[in-house]
């Protein structure tokens, strides 16, 4: 079972001291999204602290729909590249654009609340902890080839939130009322240079279907499933397949042994996945099985030297239970690349 981060860790924000000098590369964040799935509306909230400077990223994506392939296509998409370091006043985090996470209970509650300029797009919501809040090592491909200085304790968590509340998307108004997990590092390093590992594209996709199953993982398309990345990426056989995986029963959280990513079909240009079925094998050997379909995606202006997608997902378990959240994926440009040029066809 993974390790639960103490509550005061959702304020966890340092910044250099005195004659000190951080690697640039060196961040924190905050996620927090939700759905309103019967309008096909997903809603990205995050903030990307840049302590070395000190500055920040961030704000708010809202997106409707399947048709979204750049940011600007999202309903409303208000993200600064380089903002100033927040506000942080006691348990609140205010953004100079306008997104502010208030930890009325740090650990388990959050209000997060943010309103456009014209105010025709805003939300109020409350997230409320349904799970511990579960210790979270490194998640992006190659992000602990960087942490050499033993003095420097990195972290992240990450936890599933019944959100409740009101947003408005376009001058419309719709009740929110759904499960969405959150999550953070902090003092992690990202580098954003090429040259990484080489990586075929990751998916996280964390589910609740109530409180006898809550499913969470992140990682890339089987070898066995005759997967697009196949040719454009050499894969040695039996490499393990998920960066992190996990799955609780009630007060009990499993560790997963395995997992087997399908992906059945992608959309066209975007390359993002709408349909797959995933097979995760747990610690007593139970194997579980999950089918899901988007009904919305945008792609995300967070991370501009990758592919970053944000869905919403409609998944399926294997007694017929139907649930929504967040389905995620990242690629770099060697995978886009070699998509496109397929997508192209043989040259004549």
């Amino acid at each position: 079972m993974p390790p639960v981060q103490p509550p005061e860790s959702d304020l966890i924000l340092p910044l250099p001291g005195p004659g000190e000098v951080w690697d640039p590369h060196t961040i924190h964040t905050h996620y927090f999204g939700f759905a309103v799935p019967e309008a096909a509306i997903g809603v990205f909230a995050y903030v990307r602290y840049q302590p070395a400077f000190p500055l920040s990223q961030g704000g708010v994506v809202m997106f409707q729909g399947l048709h979204n392939p750049s940011p600007i296509d999202a309903a409303h998409c208000n993200y600064e590249m380089t903002m100033p370091w927040p506000t942080v006043d006691g348990t609140t985090i205010r953004t100079a654009n306008g997104l502010t996470i208030e930890f009325t209970e740090p650990g388990r509650v959050a209000r997060v609340t943010y309103a456009s300029a014209d105010g025709r797009h805003s939300f109020d919501v409350v997230q409320t902890g349904v799970t511990p809040l579960l210790a979270r090592g490194h998640v992006v491909p190659g992000e602990d080839d960087h942490h050499d200085d033993p003095s420097r304790v990195t972290g992240g968590s990450e936890q599933f939130m019944r959100v409740t509340g009101e947003c408005v998307v376009d001058g419309e108004h719709h009740a929110v009322d759904c499960h969405y997990p959150r999550d953070r590092s902090w003092l992690q390093i990202r580098k954003e240079t090429q040259g990484g590992p080489p990586t075929p594209p990751v998916g996280w996709s964390p589910m609740y279907f109530g409180d006898d199953l809550i499913f969470n993982q992140i990682s890339f398309e089987a070898p066995d499933t005759d997967p697009t990345w196949a040719g454009i990426y050499d894969i040695p056989a039996g490499s393990r397949t998920h960066h992190f995986a996990w799955l609780q029963q009630g007060d009990k959280t499993l560790d997963i042994l395995r997992v087997r990513r399908n992906v059945l079909e992608q959309q066209p240009g975007t390359f993002i996945s709408l349909r797959q079925e995933i097979e995760a094998e747990d610690e007593t050997g139970v194997v579980h099985r999950f089918t899901g379909e988007a009904v919305a995606t945008c792609v995300m202006p967070a991370w501009p030297n990758a592919s970053f997608h944000d869905t919403v997902y409609r998944w399926t378990d294997s007694q017929g239970r139907t649930t929504h959240s967040t389905y995620q994926e990242l690629w770099a440009d060697k995978y886009q690349l070699g998509m496109r040029a397929r997508s192209r066809g043989p040259a004549v």
